[in-house]
């Protein structure tokens, strides 16, 4: 399913993805980790990686992360891929589990 997504929804997935990553105000190793394997998982190149490890320093806008613009053909996969990012630390703190059902309820 990944490599049937547009450069723009890559770079999308990736933004919920680091934005998950911020949900508990604290990036990790292991979440630093998952997007490295994300990263070469959508081979972006090295303009897209650049732009990806810059939201893991500072957050992705909040108007980049609206749950509404995720196509619907993608929603299981980027609510899938915000699953694996908050449990790649081995703690799911409260802060991500409400914004991962936040993210449920709004894809459905």
């Amino acid at each position: 399913m990944l490599d049937k997504l547009s450069r723009e929804e890559r770079l999308q997935l990736m933004r919920f993805i680091c934005s998950f990553a911020w949900a508990d105000l604290q990036v990790r190793d292991q979440e630093r980790e998952f997007v490295r394997k994300m990263i070469l998982r959508l081979h972006l190149d090295a303009e897209e990686t650049k732009q990806v490890r810059g939201w893991l320093e500072l957050p992705p806008a909040a108007d980049d992360v609206d749950p509404m613009k995720i196509p619907r053909a993608h929603r299981q996969l980027f609510l899938d891929a915000a699953r694996e990012m908050i449990s790649s630390d081995g703690e799911i703190g409260e802060e991500e589990r409400e914004s991962l059902s936040l993210l449920d309820q709004l894809t459905r």
